[in-house]
């Protein structure tokens, strides 16, 4: 085990260029970030509104190919919207996944909805078409309006919330096909694969809705930061409940229901603006390490978690699968001892104090992944 882990570190700190601490993922600053942020300062449209968060709205819909993109303050915001918009209420069911990080099961919560826990694939991390359509089989109806119903509670599962983990793609097909049958909104947690495609198109345009993530720590950053995927109707809704539900007028402050001060700063957007013009860059320098991490563990007992079949990953964080949960303790303690941050996957949800008594399939897959995968190094070099 010491030999892996020795070559890993001798491989990772000859990447990077440097013996001194490596993080997971950090942001890169190498741009036109310093003169847009400032740029904002001179024109004193700091706040939520300014030319940068049109621009970085129209930017990331032209990147991605959805018809609208409408900015939040972080990608938590954007989650939360996105189920309100598409209907989710109080005691509803919501479908995700228990291999997520938390605030995707936050963001059902802030709607007074319960997250209920669907496994995941092996292959791309991503909810599991078959597990989906095995627990609507057996556990749901569909009631005389066509609604979806929990037959032994009557709870009305009102959303399907799959998330493209580390930035590989669900099979969205088959996910968009059970959700079309059983009359259930998809709405894509694709806060971490801004820049992966399914079968040629980009993550977060299948759905009824979806949210990307800026945070300090994602492929490009804003310091913070989201953004709403949607339709163009839609969108006008969701900037409506993002912006305190204001009316438009031109001195009276009128507020038809209640909304969220969610939309994002200009100062913020600024940046965001800045990386995506070094977004294709920065999409071509993780790839080239993804490969180069593969052929690092090619032969080995790990085993590299690479982009599923027909698509098209991103690789925000590489990871591998240990050959057993010993070997991921011994990975993980020998790196970070020797300065190169290696981290396991979130603990289950259902593990955690507040959605342990929630809904769950086996979770077979989840559980053999949380107990092996550990994410290796994913910056893009700051040179």
């Amino acid at each position: 085990m010491s030999d892996i882990a020795d070559s890993l570190v001798d491989f990772v700190q000859g990447h990077y260029g440097t013996r001194a601490f490596i993080p997971l993922h950090a942001p890169v600053f190498r741009g036109t970030e310093q003169a847009y942020v400032a740029e904002t300062i001179s024109s004193t449209f700091v706040s939520s509104v300014g030319e940068f968060v049109n621009r970085f709205e129209q930017d990331i819909a032209g990147f991605t190919g959805s018809e609208a993109a409408i900015a939040t303050v972080n990608g938590t915001a954007a989650l939360h919207v996105c189920l309100k918009l598409a209907g989710v209420g109080s005691g509803d069911l919501v479908l995700t996944q228990a291999l997520t990080f938390v605030a995707t099961c936050n963001a059902i919560s802030y709607c007074s909805a319960y997250p209920v826990f669907i496994d995941v694939e092996r292959s791309s991390l991503g909810m599991c078409p078959d597990a989906l359509a095995r627990w609507l089989e057996e556990r749901a109806i569909l009631n005389d309006e066509g609604v979806c119903i929990e037959r032994e509670s009557g709870k009305r599962v009102s959303a399907c919330l799959p998330m493209h983990t580390f930035g590989h793609p669900c099979d969205l097909d088959r996910l968009v096909e059970v959700c079309r049958r059983w009359g259930i909104p998809l709405v894509e947690d694709a806060a971490e694969s801004l820049g992966s495609y399914y079968k040629g198109r980009h993550t977060g345009t299948f759905g009824a809705l979806s949210a990307l993530s800026f945070n300090g720590n994602k492929i490009i950053t804003a310091g913070g930061g989201g953004m709403i995927l949607s339709d163009h109707e839609t969108a006008i809704r969701a900037k409506h409940l993002t912006t305190t539900a204001k009316k438009p007028h031109a001195y009276e402050y009128v507020h038809d229901e209640i909304g969220f001060n969610y939309r994002l700063p200009n100062i913020n957007a600024a940046l965001g603006v800045a990386q995506m013009e070094q977004l294709p860059g920065f999409l071509e320098e993780k790839r080239a390490l993804a490969n180069q991490y593969r052929e690092f563990f090619q032969g080995s007992e790990f085993s590299f978690v690479d982009e599923p079949t027909g698509c098209k990953s991103n690789f925000w964080l590489n990871a591998v699968l240990c050959p057993s949960p010993q070997a991921r303790e011994r990975l993980l303690r020998e790196t970070n001892e020797r300065g190169i941050m290696t981290r396991p996957v979130w603990q289950l949800m259902n593990q955690l104090p507040m959605y342990q008594d929630c809904r769950h399939d086996a979770l077979e897959n989840s559980r053999y992944i949380a107990e092996r995968l550990v994410n290796l190094p994913s910056s893009v070099k700051a040179e």
